[in-house]
């Protein structure tokens, strides 16, 4: 029976483990729409995250500093989805949150031009109107990395291999796309804009 204590210092009891969405949902409609991720007991969380013990959380929305990162970094995801769509043959590598925003890495045998850009900015758009959700799994380490080299994702499958044998790697799948990351990410790629 986990009690939530929330930032102004109220309490939630429920009779079994929520997620963060649950819980913001279980707040008010509007946090549950706004929410873009939790933090539990200061760790930056999914919304899909299971809270199955006592805990203090805070829900995570577009007007937190985490909330704008984990918009930058889904954003990158949605990108690095936009491309894989129209240039199947480029390689993800990766696609970091920086002070001002973001930016992905691409292998890519020709580089990209303007009109490109323009197109990748359209195919964007429209990934966000499908209105995928964004999944995390995880699977074991030379698992992960077979499954990426599998794929033909080379530099992904390099990059696990050099994480520490052992260790789970969590995968976030929109649609088709799937990528390696530590996420949190925003619940579905609409999320990725804000609403201020």
């Amino acid at each position: 029976m986990p009690v939530i204590t929330l930032p102004d210092g109220s309490r939630r009891e429920f009779p079994n483990p929520v997620t963060v969405a649950e819980l913001a949902a279980s707040i008010g409609a509007g946090l549950a729409r706004a929410a873009l991720a939790g933090r539990v007991d200061g760790r930056l969380v999914d919304t899909s995250y299971r809270i199955d013990a006592d805990a203090q959380v805070a829900i995570v929305t577009d007007r937190d500093p985490d909330g704008i990162e984990v918009i930058r970094h889904s954003t990158a995801h949605l990108l690095a989805q936009a491309v894989k769509e129209l240039f199947p043959e480029a390689q993800v590598t990766i696609g970091p949150v920086i002070e001002d925003g973001f930016y992905y890495d691409f292998a890519f045998k020709r580089g990209f031009g303007e009109d490109d850009l323009a197109r990748i900015e359209e195919r964007m758009r429209e990934i966000v109107k499908r209105d995928y959700r964004v999944e995390r799994t995880v699977m074991a380490r030379d698992a992960a990395a077979r499954f990426f080299r599998d794929m033909g994702e080379e530099y992904k499958a390099r990059i696990i291999e050099d994480i520490p044998q052992g260790e789970d790697i969590s995968l976030y799948r929109q649609g088709e796309f799937i990528d390696l990351c530590r996420g949190p990410h925003v619940p579905r790629p609409a999320n990725s804009r804000p609403s201020s």
